[in-house]
């Protein structure tokens, strides 16, 4: 792989801490500050609707400006969203609190293209392999966002998860620093071409074979969050876990989440994207299943482990085959639609999980996600049906 790819997946090491580290602390700190418990996983949810919102500048930024100056702010909204975060600890705020978690959301809107920048660094056969390359950088991720949250006081005394929200901070600057002295735009392989160019977007829109891409990241994303930002809460106030259980879950489910992009890539070219794809609806059923029949340690962590390796066939699969839908001079149109739909279905999935846990429980909450993978299964049956498709025949002219 090009030196570029594994900038990236150092980059993605650090930037990509910003998720772990709000998705296992943005619910219990809310809880903490919050008005009332209702609103315990706003902070996780608006996360999402951060980088949901951010998505359109910073293709719109990137097509106009290259990759680099705008990976580089987003960097810099790490930052910020560590020091926000560090103001809501030692005022006490709910409000900075949930600010703090939108600027971080805008910071991840960057890092989430970091895997079609890689793609575009590497010749097409190899794309699949790029992005799951980038994708494990997430493994440090996991580990290190969770770590961080627990610096010094963690949960207790009088400005809880102020040191994390610190560290949060220092390590997105690492960040940085690892892309602006590493990343090179000219390794890019992909043809210069004018902003705005190609086909009106309702024409690519037509074709299967993007829907089908859109749902498999999209699905993949909403299932997992709906499910994993309920998961501490689960645990914690109504399962009678300790917080150390739901971290080591919380961190076991996101290495489970990047880890399979070992082999993922490989298997977008052994077995194909439809059947690993497949694979993922699968796993994530029997996590459903699993999840399903029990309460007890072992029944969240196998269930969030399933979860993992789902969202990253899902996830990787639907990367891999959106390029197959659009040309160079379309690649920041689509990727940001793409992205927009993604965020926008876990926003929802993230936003909702709390209310939908309080009101049906976590089993109602499981049983909540089923209609969602048969939905996916219906778009890929259409995709494949409408490409084994013979090619009508030109009518004779003589």
């Amino acid at each position: 792989m090009p030196l570029n790819v594994w900038i990236l997946v150092a980059a993605q090491a650090l930037a990509m801490c910003t998720a772990p580290f709000i998705v296992f602390i943005g619910s219990i700190h809310g809880r903490i500050l919050a008005p009332s418990p209702e609103w315990a996983t706003l902070p996780v949810g608006l996360v999402v609707v951060g980088t949901v919102l951010a998505i359109k500048p910073a293709t719109w930024l990137m097509e106009r400006l290259g990759r680099m100056p705008v990976m580089l702010l987003g960097a810099l909204m790490g930052v910020l969203a560590g020091l926000t975060g560090g103001a809501s600890a030692w005022f006490s705020s709910f409000p900075m609190l949930c600010l703090a978690a939108v600027v971080g959301g805008t910071g991840l809107a960057v890092v989430h293209q970091y895997r079609f920048a890689a793609m575009e660094s590497v010749k097409p056969e190899l794309a699949g392999s790029a992005a799951a390359r980038v994708l494990l950088g997430g493994l440090i991720a996991a580990w290190l966002g969770p770590e961080i949250a627990l610096l010094g006081s963690a949960g207790q005394g009088d400005h809880p998860f102020l040191e994390g929200w610190l560290g949060l901070g220092v390590v997105q600057l690492l960040a940085m620093g690892v892309l602006a002295l590493g990343y090179r735009s000219k390794g890019e392989l992909v043809r210069e071409t004018p902003a705005g160019g190609g086909r009106p977007l309702k024409e690519i829109l037509r074709a299967p074979v993007v829907w089908t891409a859109i749902s498999g990241a999209a699905i993949g994303y909403a299932v997992m969050s709906f499910i994993m930002t309920a998961t501490p809460l689960s645990m914690t106030e109504m399962a009678g876990h300790e917080l150390p259980d739901a971290k080591r879950v919380i961190q076991i489910h996101i290495v489970a989440m990047y880890l399979p992009s070992l082999i993922s890539g490989w298997l977008t070219r052994v077995v194909g994207i439809p059947l690993m794809m497949a694979g993922g609806l699968l796993a994530y059923l029997a996590c459903i299943l699993l999840a399903f029949s029990g309460i007890t340690f072992h029944h969240y962590l196998f269930a969030l482990i399933l979860l993992g390796v789902g969202w990253n066939f899902l996830f990787v699969g639907g990367t891999t085959l959106l390029p197959r839908g659009y040309r160079d001079e379309e690649r920041f149109r689509v990727q940001g639609l793409n992205d927009m739909m993604v965020f926008s279905s876990q926003a929802v999935a993230a936003l909702s999980a709390g209310a939908v846990l309080t009101s049906l429980g976590w089993t109602g909450l499981l049983l909540a996600s089923l209609p969602l993978l048969l939905l996916h299964a219906v778009l890929m049956a259409v995709w494949l049906l409408h490409s084994r498709k013979p090619v009508a025949p030109k009518p004779r002219t003589d």
